[in-house]
């Protein structure tokens, strides 16, 4: 297993350092409170903060795409005398005067999962490097195909319209890992390679997913390679494909590594995907929040990268030569959800 346990350094002193006697306040602040991921994240938050005897608020975009409750918390939070943030934005860019406000103020303000736009907006990025998560599914998928990969019929099925966000990351870093050369990387949907049937959006959960895959379908038929932001997307995509009698000759691909898309690699509903770790990013990041309170020191980067790398592992039961990848026994022991 190849992802990094790392412990938080940073040497930026500032002003602000709590009290010996104050409970620390932190705050998270997530998309939603249904996808499993987000609800790992807040398991692993909050019993890091009950373990440094911290106080812990939570709060969550209604769906996808909730910018205003995201900004609404975070006045929430700096009302409240929060000393920082843990936030996975719905709209990396919107978001960015609301997280400056929490900054001036004092807080520090961690991304979790998705980098905000510009990455340096926050003071620190806790995250999965997304654009290797779909690199190697997209390296996965070419090499399963073998010489076939270039005569694919690849569905695209995205997050949402908002760009650049993690769901880019994911949809470039495929097509990359795939042999695919890349338009413009911050943004989906602008590359002219004809194997490319099309992209769709699925605010990442299972009936969007059907309805993009019903979508592409329509278009072309004899899709065989379906790449999805996430594995809820991907279960529905499937459903999709089964109704059209597709699902045992159609590739899909995904990532999230949360528990049901583990079980649905091994049951060979999703070909392979890169699974992440939300309860060390959320754990994590709580240390830093205490840390910052405790000592004025923000975290530090990985070496080489502008975000802290929590890491990322291939799930697949049928490996490839030239790709790493750990089995569906693996990624279930480590599987959240």
């Amino acid at each position: 297993m190849k992802f990094l346990l790392k412990t938080l350094a940073g040497i930026a002193l500032t002003a602000g350092v709590a009290q010996a006697d104050e409970t620390v306040t932190a705050c998270l602040i997530t998309k939603t409170d249904t996808n499993p991921f987000f609800v790992k994240m807040k398991e692993g938050a909050t019993a890091k903060a009950e373990e440094l005897g911290m106080e812990l608020k939570t709060f969550a975009g209604k769906i996808d795409g909730d910018h205003e409750t995201q900004v609404a918390a975070i006045e929430t939070c700096i009302a409240d005398g929060a000393k920082g943030i843990l936030l996975t934005a719905s709209d990396t860019s919107s978001i960015v005067p609301a997280v400056q406000q929490a900054r001036d103020a004092g807080l520090v303000v961690i991304a979790l999962d998705t980098p905000l736009s510009p990455i340096d907006a926050a003071d620190a990025t806790f995250a999965t490097d997304n654009f290797l998560a779909g690199e190697l599914i997209g390296q996965w998928a070419a090499a399963a195909l073998g010489e076939e990969a270039a005569n694919a019929k690849i569905a695209m099925l995205d997050l949402g319209v908002s760009q650049p966000t993690v769901g880019v990351l994911r949809d470039q870093g495929f097509l990359k890992g795939f042999g695919i050369e890349l338009g413009d990387p911050n943004k989906w949907g602008d590359e002219d390679d004809p194997r490319i049937v099309g992209n769709d959006v699925t605010a990442g959960n299972e009936e969007g997913g059907r309805k993009a895959m019903e979508n592409l379908l329509a278009k072309d038929p004899m899709i065989n390679v379906v790449y999805t932001i996430n594995e809820p997307a991907a279960a529905g995509a499937y459903e999709a494909l089964k109704s059209f009698g597709r699902e045992n000759d159609v590739l899909i691909v995904s990532v999230d590594g949360g528990c049901p898309g583990v079980q649905n690699v091994k049951d060979g509903v999703i070909g392979a995907t890169s699974q992440q770790y939300p309860l060390l990013m959320a754990s994590l990041g709580v240390e830093a929040i205490k840390k910052w309170a405790d000592e004025g020191v923000k975290p530090e980067a990985t070496p080489g990268k502008d975000f802290f790398d929590t890491g990322v592992a291939l799930v697949t039961d049928k490996p490839v030569e030239g790709v790493d990848s750990i089995d569906t026994t693996e990624g279930t022991n480590l599987c959240w959800g």
